[in-house]
């Protein structure tokens, strides 16, 4: 069965987000008021597994051993089965 996952990152609370932060300034000077902006990192893969808690795990270990760095990092998995019929008849 395959798999299409989604992996959000985020900086864990407290984090210094320079990148959210021009943000908000940039959008302060086009005249908007935003607060609090934070930004995510957004990963998409799909694999071919039998078992959705096997796909989750491996994930879990990718995303400890590479995907982000966890001293610092937040991450939401997303594991979600691919539709397997086309809906055609025959």
């Amino acid at each position: 069965m395959i798999f299409d996952v989604e992996v959000k990152i985020t900086l864990k609370d407290g984090m210094l987000n320079p990148e959210a932060s021009t943000i908000e300034r940039s959008l302060a000077l086009l005249g908007y008021t935003v607060n609090n902006t934070k930004t995510s990192d957004m990963i998409k893969f799909s694999m071919d597994e039998e078992d959705r808690e096997k796909v989750r795990s491996e994930v879990e270990d990718m995303c400890e051993r590479l995907l982000c760095n966890p001293v610092i990092h937040n991450y939401k998995i997303t594991v979600i089965p691919q539709e397997t019929s086309c809906g055609c008849s025959n």
